[in-house]
């Protein structure tokens, strides 16, 4: 079995809280993956920021290959990065599940998107605040995953940006049930309903879980608030 398809199977279990890694204590790394273990969250999210496409650095290839060794769970590695085509190898090999990139950064995303889901890797698109839904239209049977940002890319702890669900909404009607529908940036227990009423399935949250004195409490009550709004009762 795939890394590809052991990550499309976790759509089964949607919503999906996807703890973003971004605003952990990297000082305490094997620690914090033991609270997230803990807390049974399904798979962790990976931004990987390049201080050139966004405004910010993070980390890269080898601490994710580090991180690869403390978990089984599932890594959505989030490539806010210039040329990705130049280093997705390092991320293949450094055991990410899934690999999404920018369709701000590769207009033409089409080979890059097939040459992840070749590598037996899960393949995701993209689009920030500003860029239209009809960027991406021509790239979304190529995608098993496509991740509407409701911040601006860069920072943790933006404040969500309710432009996104308008986007969630059309993409909703566009993809098939078989592909992801991510956001990220500002999710928390005032936003999460919203967005997953609008179609997501896949939630990004960072400061929501990271700020909380109990990861698995913080968790916990995301996936609530994200299944009642779902399905809500009639």
């Amino acid at each position: 079995m795939t890394r590809r398809t052991t990550f499309l199977n976790l759509l089964k279990s949607a919503p999906l809280i996807a703890p973003s890694m971004l605003k952990c204590d990297f000082g305490n790394l094997h620690r914090e993956v033991e609270l997230l273990e803990s807390a049974d969250v399904p798979l962790l999210h990976l931004d990987v920021m390049d201080g050139h496409f966004v405004p910010n650095l993070s980390y890269g290839p080898m601490v994710i290959q580090r991180l690869r060794e403390l978990t089984e769970l599932p890594f959505d590695a989030h490539l806010m990065i210039s040329e990705p085509e130049r280093y997705l190898d390092d991320y293949v090999a450094a055991g990410c599940d899934s690999i999404t990139i920018h369709i701000e950064a590769v207009p033409e995303p089409l080979p890059l998107l097939k040459r992840i889901r070749d590598a037996g890797v899960a393949a995701g698109l993209a689009l920030n605040p500003g860029t239209p839904v009809e960027k991406i239209a021509p790239a979304l049977e190529s995608c098993d995953l496509v991740l509407v940002m409701s911040v601006e890319p860069g920072f943790g702890g933006q404040k969500f940006m309710p432009s996104a669900l308008d986007k969630l909404r059309e993409l909703s009607s566009m993809i098939s049930t078989e592909t992801f529908l991510s956001v990220d940036g500002g999710i928390g227990p005032d936003t999460i309903g919203s967005t997953a009423q609008a179609g997501a399935k896949l939630f990004v949250a960072g400061s929501s879980i990271f700020d909380a004195s109990d990861y698995r409490e913080a968790a916990t009550q995301l996936f609530d608030a994200a299944s009642q709004a779902a399905s809500p009762s009639l």
